[in-house]
């Protein structure tokens, strides 16, 4: 008789692990080639801006030390702080400074003469700090002689420390702090605004059988095709000192909260639309016929069916749009005034006094709202897929004369809102001197005579927007391609995953400043492509990676595995899975990540506002610089020479996307 074995003398199953192919080893080396590149273009700079907000300067008056001789021999030492003691010369808030700060040496000498005879010695105690002579470094701990017309051209550099100063500073800065309330205030009041009325658009669209509904949908993504500086030029036009209807406003003033709130609503009107159109488009119609079988009302039936079942995309909407106003830079600049929001602040700290550590702070205050919002956004997402189910019945608008005459006049009222500041910005471009000579004409286009970069900037906004669309695309497709298909790899592709997200959650103009403190350091080996075309790509490319990666895995997806595993069995590479089936397959997402990212390298303004040079300056940025020199007429010119270079690029893509899925999608219809 045998005897069955206890668990304890059982041998251990051995445990199985998948085995990884050729394929999955080259393409896990390609996915980390990406990751790497998106470690360089986002993680780094991020953690260069951390570490500078916590970088505080100030100058150390102890470690300087001087002598003078008046004729008579040199006098006793005495350091700087001894002689600020003693004269009051230097309260101690004026030693906190920037790390570029400067401090003159011949500050602690009121009585001062460069004609004078008198010589001075200087030396530094400790290593850590430095002066300037000119533009000559020193230091070492030496003595140095200077005689006064030489003394007069030393400054003393700040040391440099790590703490919470800056964060301490700001939050007790009245000015500053004000920005956060502003800032919310704006979003929060926008987001309400805004949902309302796309909701409504959307409900029209998708509840009634009212006519020209493709037009209405043509016209409500507009203003996706401009810079949100134009929204603001326009309401200048129609609501400023000599403004149009500026009568409308009841003697209140544009340039502020009106002003931005307005502006904010058109620019992200057709963001919230999106989503909000999507939700109303996956209604189940078997709830509306359950609804009508209990002869609920309308009212009832629209409060508790049509919400709660678009509550998701509602939510959704709303953290999309609150995102967007919070993290603009463009509209606020041109039309906030002395309405301070953290957008604005970033761009005065750094351009306006040159702190930079400042700046680095802000930016990290203006980050949290914008996490916040993407993380909520992103546990949204999920639970709207949740509600999803393979059994629902698509709703069927039925027609309504009443109800469909209401939407269509609702719908014309938000298309004539739209259509006004696109039509007053065209107008303003051809008129030779608002208000005073309304004939028309060309010359605001004559951009080489107006401050901001000439029709050069407008040639280098193609060549970005480009090169952006076309590497852009490139790199993201194959990204997720890899990510998607690769087998095994469960932490590469995880860590992957979460880079690929995170540039949604960082604004444009904390990427920019970050890239400041990475790519301007002389010691970073990347440093040459500072101030160059290649970086304003990469910077491009790298914030509106994340929307782009979406498309492409939400494309991928929908190819069964199948194909794979044909192509290992025929022992074909990949890389002629993906030349002759994936990409043929993918191709309409491949255009639409295209157009996106082209669209998006025409108007973005706060990610590049920080990087660009004299030579590589963008027609976006153009029209900002323009309006500072008070060129408005050549702003809008130039802002509806973006528009218009956007909609002729959608069209070349409606061509191209029709003449190539002919011959790639031709499977569909078999």
């Amino acid at each position: 008789m045998t005897t069955i074995p206890s668990n304890k003398e059982m041998t251990p199953a051995p445990i199985i692990r998948p085995k990884t192919s050729k394929d999955d080893r080259l393409m896990a080396v390609f996915m980390i080639v990406i990751a790497l590149y998106l470690l360089i273009a986002l993680a780094f700079p991020l953690y260069a801006m951390l570490s500078k907000s916590f970088t505080t300067a100030a100058f150390d008056l102890e470690k300087f030390e001087f002598q003078v001789n008046k004729g008579d021999g040199w006098s006793e030492t005495i350091s700087a702080f001894q002689i600020n003691e003693t004269l009051k010369l230097l309260k101690p808030e004026e030693l906190k400074t920037s790390s570029d700060g400067r401090l003159y040496a011949t500050t602690f000498f009121p009585d001062f003469s460069f004609r004078s005879k008198t010589e001075y010695r200087l030396r530094q105690l400790g290593k850590n700090g430095s002066f300037l002579v000119g533009s000559t470094r020193i230091a070492d701990t030496d003595w140095h002689t200077y005689k006064a017309n030489k003394f007069r051209r030393i400054v003393f550099r700040p040391s440099k420390s790590t703490g919470l100063d800056n964060y301490i500073l700001y939050f007790s800065t009245p000015a500053l702090f004000r920005s956060i309330k502003n800032s919310l205030f704006i979003s929060i009041l926008s987001t309400l605004i805004t949902v309302s009325l796309a909701f409504g658009f959307a409900y029209a669209l998708n509840r009634s059988t009212m006519r020209f509904k493709g037009l209405f949908r043509l016209i409500a993504m507009i203003p996706i095709l401009v810079p949100s500086l134009l929204p603001g030029i326009a309401l200048v036009y129609l609501f400023g000192n000599q403004g149009l209807i500026k009568g409308l406003l009841f003697g209140n003033d544009i340039y502020g909260p009106i002003g931005i709130v307005m502006g904010s609503v058109f620019f992200t009107f057709p963001h919230a639309l999106i989503i909000i159109t999507t939700a109303l488009a996956i209604s189940d119609a078997r709830l509306y016929e359950a609804a009508i079988s209990l002869r609920a009302s309308a009212w009832k039936t629209f409060w508790t069916v049509t919400i709660p079942g678009a509550r998701y995309g509602l939510l959704s909407a709303s953290i999309v749009v609150f995102n967007l106003v919070i993290t603009d830079f463009g509209l606020p600049k041109v039309i906030g005034g002395q309405y301070n929001m953290l957008a604005v602040d970033i761009y005065k700290q750094v351009i306006g006094q040159q702190n930079f550590e400042m700046g680095a702070v802000v930016s990290m205050v203006l980050l949290i709202p914008a996490m916040m919002a993407f993380v909520l956004d992103r546990y949204v997402q999920k639970r709207q897929v949740a509600q999803l189910s393979s059994s629902s019945v698509p709703y069927e608008p039925k027609p309504d004369r009443k109800f469909d005459a209401i939407c269509l006049s609702y719908c014309s009222v938000v298309a004539c809102f739209i259509l006004s500041l696109i039509i007053i910005c065209q107008y303003a471009a051809l008129v030779k001197l608002w208000p005073y000579n309304l004939n028309l004409g060309l010359g605001n286009y004559n951009f080489d005579v107006m401050d901001g970069g000439g029709w050069a900037s407008y040639g280098n906004s193609i060549r970005l927007a480009l090169l952006t669309a076309l590497i852009g695309t490139t790199v993201v497709f194959f990204g997720a391609y890899m990510v998607e298909k690769i087998k095994g790899f469960l932490i590469t592709r995880s860590s992957f995953q979460f880079l690929a997200m995170l540039p949604m959650a960082i604004p444009g103009m904390v990427l920019g400043l970050a890239y400041i403190f990475f790519f301007n350091d002389p010691a970073n080996p990347l440093n040459p492509i500072y101030g160059t075309m290649t970086i304003l790509v990469v910077c491009t490319v790298t914030h509106f990676y994340t929307v782009s990666h979406l498309t492409a895995v939400t494309a991928l997806k929908q190819m069964d595995r199948e194909f794979e595993a044909v192509a290992s069995s025929l022992k074909q590479p990949f890389y002629k899975l993906v030349a002759k089936v994936t990409v043929p397959v993918c191709m309409p997402s491949i255009l639409d990540i295209s157009i996106y990212l082209f669209v998006n390298a025409m108007t973005t303004v706060s990610a590049v506002i920080f990087l660009y040079s004299p030579d590589t300056a963008l027609a976006s940025v153009a029209v900002m610089n323009m309006d500072d020199a008070g060129d408005v007429a050549p702003a809008a010119a130039m802002g509806m020479m973006i528009f218009y270079t956007n909609v002729a690029a959608r069209l070349i893509h409606l061509f191209v996307t029709r003449k190539l899925l002919v011959r790639t999608q031709a499977w569909r219809t078999r």
